[in-house]
């Protein structure tokens, strides 16, 4: 986004005018990327599946059962961040099949082949991810107190706004997530010289208003301190759009006994391409969940 474009949207606020919705949404319009390869492509089993969710619209999603022979096991729902899809997530599937779990993929609306809404937001993803979770639960073979989430990003930070929420979780792996949402679009206002005050300011409350949340009650530095399941926080230490101090953040403000960090060497902010080198740290952490105490 310029500052052109934010200057614009700020002053068609102050004067009232209704165009400023349109140039907000579509400034912040998430870019919608089509799958370019599916499950068949890892040689993985599996199903596609339309789930219904808010507003009247339906999530586009792949769902990889439980390996032959198993049943009534683990679950491990999982999403993309801002811009993705179900697609990009796909190293995360063969994994965790691999290791005895049913795999979840979704698309969150307005991402990959789900339906369009009027716009995208991290509680709207956190939306998306509890009716793929519902969904997930109903499932036979699948055992429901063994349900599992993994997000990326912003995907990430809806995992922990959702298990804030829920306490029937087994566990959540978060990748690369921001501390605050306020913090970070106040950085990447900087990075385009765009003041916060007034523009920032009032861009930001502008944006709590549509999303119908206050930033502080969604912030993942928050929003860890009402989880009661295990987290596994996972951070690239060459992170360039979010940095490792917002992990650590996250990490500072948890439970004592319930919050892992994993901070991973040389690796940005896709830490899914680390996935070949750090997988059996994740599937260390979703066994530790399964076996309970002492952690």
């Amino acid at each position: 986004m310029t500052t052109l474009t934010l200057t614009l949207i700020v002053l068609t606020l102050l004067a009232g005018g209704a165009l400023a919705p349109f140039l907000i949404r579509r400034a912040y319009r998430a870019p919608r990327v089509p799958e370019h390869r599916t499950p068949a492509d890892l040689d993985l089993p599996y199903q596609t599946t339309h789930i219904p969710t808010a507003n009247g619209k339906h999530l586009f999603a792949w769902f990889i059962p439980l390996p032959e022979g198993l049943d009534n096991g683990p679950a491990v729902a999982v999403i993309h961040g801002w811009g993705g899809n179900a697609g990009h997530m796909l190293p995360f599937a063969s994994l965790l099949h691999r290791e005895g779990y049913a795999v979840l993929l979704l698309d969150a609306r307005n991402h990959g082949n789900s339906d369009a809404d009027n716009f995208s937001s991290m509680p709207r993803f956190a939306e998306d991810l509890e009716h793929g979770l519902d969904w997930l639960g109903d499932q036979p073979h699948i055992d429901p107190q063994q349900l599992f989430l993994l997000g990326h990003s912003v995907g990430a930070a809806a995992s922990l706004l959702v298990a804030s929420r829920r306490p029937d979780l087994a566990g959540v792996v978060s990748l690369s997530t921001f501390a605050h949402p306020e913090t970070l679009m106040r950085r990447q206002m900087r990075s385009h010289h765009i003041p916060y005050l007034p523009i920032g300011w009032l861009l930001l409350r502008y944006i709590e208003r549509t999303i119908k949340a206050s930033f502080d009650d969604i912030a993942p530095c928050n929003t860890i301190q009402q989880a009661t399941c295990p987290i596994l926080l996972v951070h690239g230490e060459e992170d360039r759009s979010v940095p490792l101090a917002d992990a650590q953040q996250i990490y500072a403000n948890s439970p004592d006994d319930q919050v892992e960090l994993l901070i991973l060497p040389e690796t940005g902010h896709d830490s899914r391409q680390a996935i070949s080198t750090h997988g059996g740290s994740l599937v260390a952490f979703f066994r530790r969940c399964l076996d309970g105490p002492p952690r």
